[in-house]
């Protein structure tokens, strides 16, 4: 399955131990060997635009990452 980082920025992410809506992908950290992704950076669902946020970052390894779907990102942390 073919995915532009747009289109991943979109979903949001969910934790399924707790249902907790974690935030949106930020960023992504990729592996310089391989090219491979390894971790996805949320930017929690509470800030505005940047504004407020400071450096609140959730980082999750990609192998955390259960389930990609239409609208949402399941994620075990």
């Amino acid at each position: 399955m073919l995915m532009r980082f747009s289109d991943l920025c979109q979903k949001e992410v969910i934790s399924v131990c707790d249902c907790r809506k974690l935030g949106h992908v930020r960023d992504l950290e990729f592996d310089s060997c391989t090219g491979c992704i390894c971790k996805i950076i949320v930017r929690p669902s509470f800030c505005f635009c940047g504004l407020f946020s400071g450096n609140d970052e959730i980082v999750i390894a990609f192998k955390d990452i259960k389930q990609i779907g239409p609208d949402i990102i399941l994620v075990n942390i």
